[in-house]
């Protein structure tokens, strides 16, 4: 059978729940835009202090450069045009090409000798991975058996923390090079890149979306129609989730290296191993829970979302009542890694193919992923500041946020294991 087979296929029976080896290597070549995302803002992370020591970057500054970059403002505007970009003109023209800009940026990084080059990088950085991740994912939804959505969308979250583990890990060990090891980390993502956009080459576009476009109903889609309805009732829920549960995982992924060396709990490499653990405690969660339970029914989600959200709020609420040491971050990293992988990024990422028409997901996905990383790029120039005084006000903003995405990821529709077309269908009739 030959890959659009393949994928016409899955579209044409979409009640199964069996997944091919295909379905598995293309889910695991889209999700490496995630682990681009991941690793690139984790890498900047890992090398912040030595960039701001090498540069002589003020804290203004390190804000600056995490606000513009893959964590916030770079990837948001990417992901608005290229999320609207994956559905006017298709989802391989925008995950296969931005892989190149994105190369071309991180080495930019990787090289970087002054703060123009450094800063102009991680911009573009940020609007590659940004374009490439709404795109990917919608590429995902549509060619996964109903279902297995929540299972092939859980392999994109392990690609997501499989990129940080990597870099934490490459970080750790040539954390003696200084600033050089960090830049042999950006030139590992500048390989991975390469090899994922050669590999890329050889998928299909997909078969739902070229099934609407060929249809006529791109013709009839306007943005302005996730402005009313169940569409804006989607955007809101979608983008309420992400945006308060990002604000803690952005801050969580850039920023605890720089703030267990600041504060002083502990040197480079230990914050460099602490947060890797958190990762790969996370793809534990998602391959052990996630990846198992979301696609057996409502109650298993809505069990998931509250056991995950009560476990991250308790991580960040820790620091309001604990002194800011290693053995209270040990259990910060323990609670935020398993709890983000049953009420977190892996479950926005799934109803987010399904509470959208095809022709308008990719443009919702990139409208909630993109306003989130805004949000989150001007709380990024704050938190350095913020930090060095002490972590109870970030801990009280990120318990607080973690507390209103716990309280709307309750109010979640009834979608899983249906078909895409039957819940299109399901809307329309609304």
């Amino acid at each position: 059978m030959t890959p659009v087979q393949t994928v016409k296929a899955t579209a044409d029976a979409p009640d199964s729940g069996a997944v091919t080896k295909q379905q598995w290597k293309w889910t695991a070549l889209a999700g490496m835009a995630s682990y681009l995302d991941a690793g690139s803002i984790v890498a900047l992370g890992s090398g912040l202090s030595l960039f701001q020591d090498r540069m002589g970057l003020s804290s203004n500054a390190v804000g600056t450069l995490t606000a513009i970059g893959p964590n916030a403002l770079g990837a948001a505007i990417g992901a608005f045009v290229g999320g609207r970009l994956g559905d006017k003109l298709g989802r391989k023209r925008i995950y296969q090409y931005d892989l190149l800009v994105y190369a071309a940026a991180i080495l930019l990084v990787a090289f970087a000798v002054n703060p123009v080059m450094l800063f102009i990088g991680t911009f573009f950085v940020g609007l590659a991975v940004g374009a490439d991740v709404p795109t990917s994912l919608a590429l995902v939804g549509e060619f996964s058996p109903a279902r297995a959505r929540g299972k092939l969308m859980g392999l994109t979250q392990v690609t997501w923390n499989l990129g940080p583990v990597v870099v934490l890990l490459m970080a750790w060990a040539v954390s003696g090079l200084g600033l050089l090891g960090i830049r042999l980390v950006f030139l590992h993502l500048f390989v991975v890149a390469l090899v994922t956009y050669a590999l890329r080459r050889g998928m299909a576009e997909s078969a739902v979306w070229k099934s609407a476009a060929q249809s006529g109903r791109a013709a009839k889609v306007k943005v302005r129609d996730l402005l009313s309805g169940p569409n804006l009732r989607a955007l809101l829920y979608t983008g309420g989730i992400y945006l308060f549960w990002n604000l803690a995982a952005g801050t969580n992924g850039i920023f605890t290296p720089y703030m267990v060396k600041t504060l002083g709990a502990g040197t480079q490499a230990t914050s460099v191993l602490l947060s890797c653990a958190g990762f790969a405690l996370a793809i534990v969660g998602t391959i052990a829970i996630f990846m198992r339970l979301s696609d057996r029914g409502h109650r298993y989600r809505r069990a998931m979302w509250i056991a995950g959200s009560l476990m991250q709020i308790a991580a960040y609420g820790l620091f309001l009542v604990l002194p800011f040491t290693l053995s209270t971050i040990v259990f910060n990293v323990i609670l935020w890694g398993i709890g983000q992988t049953m009420a977190g990024e892996g479950f926005y990422k799934t109803v987010s193919q399904e509470l959208f028409p095809t022709m308008l997901r990719g443009t919702a996905q990139g409208i909630s992923f993109g306003v989130a990383r805004v949000f989150l790029g001007i709380w990024s120039f704050f938190v350095p500041t913020l930090a060095s005084t002490g972590i109870t006000t970030v801990a009280a903003f990120l318990t607080g946020c973690l507390l209103v995405c716990g309280v709307i990821g309750l109010f979640m529709p009834n979608t899983t294991g249906k078909p895409l077309d039957q819940l299109e269908a399901e809307r329309a009739a609304v």
